[in-house]
């Protein structure tokens, strides 16, 4: 099981939990170290343990120092450890690079949260030919719905091959949220108490947004706030550079304004759940966000995950300032409530079934080669 950054160490969470409750099943986790400070809370709260980590990560870092890293930090672990199966989740740099490996190495492959697809090789950049790649080299698809499931199909991939799970964030996300963790962050604290205002949620990190659209987001933001005195907005700012820097200029001075550093996982959990509306560019949060029925508008040009449009949970506004501020106009002035709950992304045992078909299959393969007797 190989994981590199903070989402994918959420949704892969629960299928390392299943995974070592399996007592016919042996399993390792590797940490590349794509990311490591955003990483290192989730694997506390979570109580992830990897057996190896990577580190690979580096200040300023390039796409080429990521692939460096993992294929040759994976590269011996796989030969060493000999696994029979690699799992990898989502659709980044390590998800690819580690899918690489496993195929020059001729293991199998088995991608979580396969099938996803924007249709734009831009958008989101680099996310959407990493997961495209991945899925050429993959061998077990577990898909989060049809939609992506009838994506594989219509490329060619063998139906026996690709298992209907739901997604994996959503077993993660309901067991926070179960937990009902005290607030951390003593903002998002101060802004739950204050129940005379309506929390918003922004988070946004594109990086086909960096420069004038990102700044055009910022502008909107702001002037739907101005718009309505009783709104406090919590930014909690990605640390990239090109995110901080306009974050501060365009909206740091702003008294209903908030920018904060990145929320750990319960607070995150907590602000989903109390907010009057999500602006977000994140792929995980369109997904976290129906458990609680909070509105979203996509910070997107388009999405790989339109079950969320489609249901009526999620809207599509992309950069466009005009766009952002009607629909946010719409939800703030009483024309979108929460909704029911029920999330079209998964029910919170998608783990259990991931690892319920692993099981199955590799115990397969195991008897097989038992009955064959080997060379």
């Amino acid at each position: 099981m190989v994981v590199g950054t903070r989402p994918e160490a959420i949704k892969m969470a629960p299928v390392v939990a299943a995974l070592r409750n399996n007592p016919g099943l042996d399993s390792r986790l590797v940490l590349t170290g794509q990311h490591s400070d955003l990483v290192d809370e989730i694997l506390n709260v979570l109580d992830l343990r990897p057996e190896y980590d990577l580190g690979i990560m580096r200040e300023g870092q390039s796409l080429y120092d990521v692939a460096q890293g993992c294929l040759e930090g994976l590269g011996g672990i796989v030969r060493e450890y000999g696994p029979h199966l690699l799992l990898a989740q989502g659709d980044t740099a390590t998800v690819f690079f580690a899918s690489l490996v496993a195929f020059f190495e001729k293991i199998r492959v088995g991608h979580v949260e396969a099938g996803l697809r924007s249709g734009n090789k831009w958008a989101p950049f680099p996310e959407e030919m990493f997961r495209r790649l991945t899925d050429v080299l993959t061998d077990l698809y577990f898909v989060p719905t049809r939609t992506a499931r009838d994506k594989l199909l219509a490329e060619g991939v063998e139906p026996s091959n690709v298992y209907l799970t739901g997604n994996t964030v959503v077993d993660s996300l309901m067991r926070m949220a179960a937990l009902d963790a005290e607030v951390e962050s003593p903002v998002l604290r101060s802004l739950l108490q204050d129940e005379g205002n309506r929390l918003v949620l922004l988070t946004a990190h594109r990086r086909e947004s960096f420069g004038q659209p990102l700044r055009d987001v910022f502008g909107a933001i702001r002037s739907l706030v101005d718009e309505h005195s009783d709104v406090r907005l919590l930014y909690p700012v990605h640390p990239n550079p090109n995110v901080v820097g306009p974050a501060q200029e365009l909206l740091g001075d702003h008294p209903r304004i908030h920018l904060v550093e990145p929320l750990g996982y319960g607070d995150l959990v907590c602000a989903l759940q109390r907010a009057h509306l999500i602006l977000t560019d994140s792929g995980g949060i369109q997904e976290e966000a129906p458990t609680f029925g909070t509105p979203v508008l996509v910070l997107r040009e388009v999405t790989e995950r339109p079950e969320g449009i489609e249901t009526g949970v999620a809207t599509l506004v992309g950069t466009d300032p005009d766009k952002i501020l009607r629909e946010g106009r719409r939800i703030l002035s009483g024309g979108s409530e929460k909704g029911s709950g029920t999330n079209p992304y998964g029910d919170g045992k998608a783990g259990e079934r991931i690892v319920d078909i692993i099981a199955s299959i590799l115990n397969e393969v195991k008897r097989k080669t038992a009955d064959w007797g080997g060379a």
